[in-house]
Protein backbone atom coordinates (compact mmCIF):
# COMPACT_ATOMS: atom_id res chain seq x y z
CA UNK A 1 0.00 0.00 0.00
CA UNK A 2 0.87 3.57 -0.43
CA UNK A 3 2.64 5.47 2.24
CA UNK A 4 0.21 7.60 4.44
CA UNK A 5 1.25 11.36 4.60
CA UNK A 6 1.20 13.32 7.73
CA UNK A 7 -0.58 16.72 6.99
CA UNK A 8 1.50 19.68 6.58
CA UNK A 9 3.48 21.43 7.50
CA UNK A 10 4.77 19.71 10.26
CA UNK A 11 5.37 21.68 13.79
CA UNK A 12 8.85 22.75 14.17
CA UNK A 13 11.09 20.46 16.02
CA UNK A 14 9.36 17.41 14.26
CA UNK A 15 10.70 15.05 11.38
CA UNK A 16 9.26 13.18 9.20
CA UNK A 17 10.06 9.11 9.32
CA UNK A 18 8.90 6.15 7.26
CA UNK A 19 7.35 2.74 9.58
CA UNK A 20 5.79 -0.66 9.04
CA UNK A 21 2.10 -0.54 11.18
CA UNK A 22 1.43 -4.17 12.14
CA UNK A 23 -1.63 -4.82 13.19
CA UNK A 24 -3.78 -8.69 13.04
CA UNK A 25 -5.59 -7.18 10.21
CA UNK A 26 -2.04 -6.65 8.44
CA UNK A 27 0.87 -4.56 7.79
CA UNK A 28 1.35 -1.38 5.98
CA UNK A 29 3.71 1.40 5.41
CA UNK A 30 3.82 5.05 6.53
CA UNK A 31 5.05 8.31 7.40
CA UNK A 32 4.81 9.23 10.97
CA UNK A 33 5.70 12.79 12.61
CA UNK A 34 8.34 12.15 15.39
CA UNK A 35 10.49 14.67 17.56
CA UNK A 36 13.79 15.66 16.85
CA UNK A 37 16.57 15.20 18.90
CA UNK A 38 19.50 16.54 18.58
CA UNK A 39 23.17 17.23 20.78
CA UNK A 40 22.90 21.41 21.38
CA UNK A 41 26.88 22.50 22.80
CA UNK A 42 26.82 25.34 25.34
CA UNK A 43 29.93 27.38 25.18
CA UNK A 44 30.23 30.96 26.86
CA UNK A 45 33.03 32.79 25.85
CA UNK A 46 34.43 30.09 23.88
CA UNK A 47 34.66 27.29 26.89
CA UNK A 48 32.78 24.43 27.13
CA UNK A 49 29.90 23.99 29.64
CA UNK A 50 27.48 21.40 28.39
CA UNK A 51 26.01 18.99 26.09
CA UNK A 52 22.26 18.35 25.96
CA UNK A 53 20.12 16.49 24.13
CA UNK A 54 17.07 18.61 23.03
CA UNK A 55 14.99 19.35 20.36
CA UNK A 56 16.13 22.12 17.65
CA UNK A 57 14.00 24.92 18.03
CA UNK A 58 13.74 28.21 20.18
CA UNK A 59 17.35 27.88 20.63
CA UNK A 60 17.81 31.28 21.83
CA UNK A 61 15.18 30.81 24.38
CA UNK A 62 17.20 27.87 25.31
CA UNK A 63 20.06 29.46 25.95
CA UNK A 64 18.48 32.38 27.81
CA UNK A 65 16.84 30.33 30.18
CA UNK A 66 19.49 27.95 30.45
CA UNK A 67 22.12 30.50 31.38
CA UNK A 68 19.97 31.81 33.84
CA UNK A 69 18.49 28.61 35.50
CA UNK A 70 22.23 26.86 35.95
CA UNK A 71 23.38 30.48 37.63
CA UNK A 72 25.83 31.36 34.46
CA UNK A 73 23.99 34.61 34.65
CA UNK A 74 22.51 36.47 37.58
CA UNK A 75 20.48 38.94 35.16
CA UNK A 76 19.69 38.38 31.59
CA UNK A 77 21.48 41.69 30.20
CA UNK A 78 24.87 39.90 31.51
CA UNK A 79 24.24 37.36 28.10
CA UNK A 80 24.98 40.11 25.43
CA UNK A 81 25.33 37.73 22.45
CA UNK A 82 23.97 34.24 21.39
CA UNK A 83 25.00 32.49 17.94
CA UNK A 84 23.61 29.59 16.99
CA UNK A 85 25.82 27.63 14.85
CA UNK A 86 24.61 24.53 12.65
CA UNK A 87 27.25 21.74 12.76
CA UNK A 88 27.03 18.15 11.23
CA UNK A 89 27.85 16.52 14.80
CA UNK A 90 24.39 18.87 16.17
CA UNK A 91 24.00 22.11 16.92
CA UNK A 92 26.42 25.03 19.20
CA UNK A 93 25.29 27.79 21.07
CA UNK A 94 28.31 30.21 21.24
CA UNK A 95 27.39 32.95 23.96
CA UNK A 96 29.14 36.05 24.54
CA UNK A 97 28.33 37.19 28.04
CA UNK A 98 29.88 40.57 30.33
CA UNK A 99 33.24 40.32 32.40
CA UNK A 100 30.85 40.20 35.64
CA UNK A 101 28.82 37.13 34.70
CA UNK A 102 29.62 33.80 36.26
CA UNK A 103 29.98 32.23 33.10
CA UNK A 104 32.84 34.69 32.60
CA UNK A 105 35.16 32.54 34.76
CA UNK A 106 34.46 29.08 33.49
CA UNK A 107 37.10 26.75 33.74
CA UNK A 108 37.20 24.35 30.65
CA UNK A 109 38.68 21.61 33.05
CA UNK A 110 35.79 22.60 35.69
CA UNK A 111 32.63 22.29 33.13
CA UNK A 112 30.37 19.30 32.79
CA UNK A 113 32.07 15.92 31.49
CA UNK A 114 29.07 14.50 30.13
CA UNK A 115 26.22 14.87 27.66
CA UNK A 116 22.63 16.06 29.30
CA UNK A 117 20.51 13.46 28.01
CA UNK A 118 16.94 14.54 26.92
CA UNK A 119 15.94 13.17 30.29
CA UNK A 120 18.72 14.33 32.74
CA UNK A 121 19.30 17.86 34.38
CA UNK A 122 22.20 17.17 35.98
CA UNK A 123 24.19 14.80 33.52
CA UNK A 124 28.12 15.38 33.24
CA UNK A 125 28.07 17.64 36.83
CA UNK A 126 31.48 17.65 38.02
CA UNK A 127 30.98 17.83 41.97
CA UNK A 128 28.13 16.85 44.44
CA UNK A 129 27.83 20.55 45.48
CA UNK A 130 27.31 21.46 42.03
CA UNK A 131 23.99 19.68 42.07
CA UNK A 132 22.87 20.75 45.82
CA UNK A 133 23.28 24.52 45.09
CA UNK A 134 21.33 26.98 47.59
CA UNK A 135 18.03 28.21 46.51
CA UNK A 136 17.37 31.67 46.87
CA UNK A 137 13.83 32.31 48.40
CA UNK A 138 10.56 33.15 46.17
CA UNK A 139 10.29 36.95 46.40
CA UNK A 140 7.42 37.07 44.93
CA UNK A 141 4.63 35.36 47.09
CA UNK A 142 1.39 36.01 45.50
CA UNK A 143 -1.39 33.44 45.47
CA UNK A 144 -3.61 32.00 42.81
CA UNK A 145 -7.05 30.73 42.84
CA UNK A 146 -7.32 26.99 42.32
CA UNK A 147 -9.89 27.89 39.57
CA UNK A 148 -6.54 29.71 37.90
CA UNK A 149 -4.57 26.48 38.24
CA UNK A 150 -7.44 24.22 36.82
CA UNK A 151 -7.91 26.27 33.60
CA UNK A 152 -4.51 26.40 32.91
CA UNK A 153 -4.03 22.56 33.49
CA UNK A 154 -6.97 22.05 30.99
CA UNK A 155 -5.98 24.47 28.46
CA UNK A 156 -1.93 22.83 28.32
CA UNK A 157 -2.71 20.23 25.75
CA UNK A 158 -4.09 22.97 23.40
CA UNK A 159 -0.91 24.92 23.27
CA UNK A 160 1.33 21.38 22.68
CA UNK A 161 1.55 21.36 18.61
CA UNK A 162 4.63 18.53 18.95
CA UNK A 163 3.35 16.53 21.47
CA UNK A 164 0.15 16.51 19.12
CA UNK A 165 1.42 14.54 16.37
CA UNK A 166 4.50 12.78 18.11
CA UNK A 167 3.19 12.05 21.35
CA UNK A 168 6.49 12.31 23.24
CA UNK A 169 7.79 15.89 23.86
CA UNK A 170 7.21 17.67 27.50
CA UNK A 171 5.62 20.84 27.74
CA UNK A 172 6.35 24.40 30.24
CA UNK A 173 3.64 26.96 30.66
CA UNK A 174 3.15 30.36 32.16
CA UNK A 175 -0.13 31.53 33.20
CA UNK A 176 -1.01 34.49 34.41
CA UNK A 177 -3.60 35.39 37.56
CA UNK A 178 -6.42 33.71 35.95
CA UNK A 179 -5.02 30.70 34.53
CA UNK A 180 -4.62 32.06 30.83
CA UNK A 181 -1.69 30.79 29.32
CA UNK A 182 0.31 32.86 27.48
CA UNK A 183 3.69 31.22 26.81
CA UNK A 184 4.76 27.78 25.82
CA UNK A 185 7.77 26.12 25.41
CA UNK A 186 8.12 21.98 24.34
CA UNK A 187 11.30 20.10 23.98
CA UNK A 188 11.94 16.33 24.27
CA UNK A 189 13.52 17.00 27.99
CA UNK A 190 11.11 18.38 30.66
CA UNK A 191 13.97 20.57 31.63
CA UNK A 192 14.71 21.67 28.31
CA UNK A 193 11.07 22.86 27.72
CA UNK A 194 11.48 24.70 31.06
CA UNK A 195 14.49 26.71 30.81
CA UNK A 196 13.32 27.74 26.87
CA UNK A 197 10.10 28.89 29.04
CA UNK A 198 12.00 30.88 31.00
CA UNK A 199 14.14 32.42 28.35
CA UNK A 200 10.62 32.87 26.08
CA UNK A 201 9.74 34.83 29.32
CA UNK A 202 12.60 37.37 29.48
CA UNK A 203 12.84 37.56 25.55
CA UNK A 204 9.66 38.94 25.48
CA UNK A 205 10.02 41.66 28.47
CA UNK A 206 8.46 38.91 30.86
CA UNK A 207 9.04 37.65 34.12
CA UNK A 208 8.34 34.41 35.68
CA UNK A 209 8.36 35.92 39.40
CA UNK A 210 5.72 35.56 41.21
CA UNK A 211 4.05 33.19 38.01
CA UNK A 212 2.56 30.19 38.07
CA UNK A 213 4.33 27.59 36.36
CA UNK A 214 2.20 23.90 34.80
CA UNK A 215 4.12 20.96 33.93
CA UNK A 216 3.55 18.04 31.66
CA UNK A 217 6.13 16.08 33.62
CA UNK A 218 7.35 15.28 37.02
CA UNK A 219 8.91 17.36 39.38
CA UNK A 220 12.07 16.33 40.50
CA UNK A 221 14.96 18.56 41.71
CA UNK A 222 15.91 20.54 38.07
CA UNK A 223 12.54 21.66 38.14
CA UNK A 224 12.17 23.17 41.61
CA UNK A 225 15.49 24.29 41.36
CA UNK A 226 15.04 26.24 37.78
CA UNK A 227 11.27 27.62 39.22
CA UNK A 228 12.73 28.62 41.89
CA UNK A 229 15.83 30.75 40.67
CA UNK A 230 13.46 32.06 38.46
CA UNK A 231 11.02 33.24 41.13
CA UNK A 232 7.84 31.35 40.43
CA UNK A 233 5.46 31.39 42.93
CA UNK A 234 3.60 27.97 41.83
CA UNK A 235 4.87 25.20 40.22
CA UNK A 236 2.50 22.85 38.64
CA UNK A 237 3.02 19.06 37.89
CA UNK A 238 0.98 17.05 35.66
CA UNK A 239 3.19 13.83 37.39
CA UNK A 240 4.65 13.31 40.70
CA UNK A 241 7.36 15.35 42.42
CA UNK A 242 9.99 13.57 44.02
CA UNK A 243 10.96 13.81 47.83
CA UNK A 244 13.87 16.09 47.36
CA UNK A 245 11.88 18.31 45.04
CA UNK A 246 9.54 18.77 48.00
CA UNK A 247 11.91 19.50 50.81
CA UNK A 248 13.60 21.93 48.36
CA UNK A 249 10.20 23.87 47.24
CA UNK A 250 9.64 24.39 51.04
CA UNK A 251 12.59 25.76 51.56
CA UNK A 252 12.45 27.84 48.78
CA UNK A 253 9.09 28.96 49.64
CA UNK A 254 8.22 27.79 46.58
CA UNK A 255 4.12 26.17 46.19
CA UNK A 256 4.63 22.63 45.09
CA UNK A 257 1.55 20.69 43.22
CA UNK A 258 1.22 17.16 42.15
CA UNK A 259 -1.14 14.76 40.37
CA UNK A 260 -1.94 18.14 38.45
CA UNK A 261 -4.97 16.77 36.26
CA UNK A 262 -8.74 17.05 35.44
CA UNK A 263 -10.88 16.93 39.12
CA UNK A 264 -8.13 17.80 41.56
CA UNK A 265 -4.62 17.82 42.34
CA UNK A 266 -1.91 17.13 45.69
CA UNK A 267 -0.55 20.67 47.40
CA UNK A 268 2.93 19.39 48.83
CA UNK A 269 4.25 22.63 49.83
CA UNK A 270 2.76 26.50 50.87
CA UNK A 271 -0.82 25.54 50.60
CA UNK A 272 -1.29 29.53 50.93
CA UNK A 273 -0.54 30.11 47.30
CA UNK A 274 -3.64 28.89 46.22
CA UNK A 275 -6.07 31.11 48.09
CA UNK A 276 -8.22 33.32 46.50
CA UNK A 277 -6.00 36.27 45.45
Amino acid sequence: MPASTPPSPPPAGTALRTLQRWRETGQDERVDLIAEEVPVAMRYNGAAFAVMMATPCDLEDFAMGFSLSEGLVARPEQLLAIEVQVQLEGIELKMTVAADAPAAALDPADGRLLPGRGGCGLCGSRQLEDVLRPLPPVGDRRAYSPIALQRALADLAQHQPMNAVSGSTHAAAWADASGRIGWVREDVGRHNALDKLIGALHHNGHSSEGGLLVISSRASYEMVSKAARAGASVLAAVSAPTALAIDLARNADLCLVGFARDGGFNVYTHPERLQAG
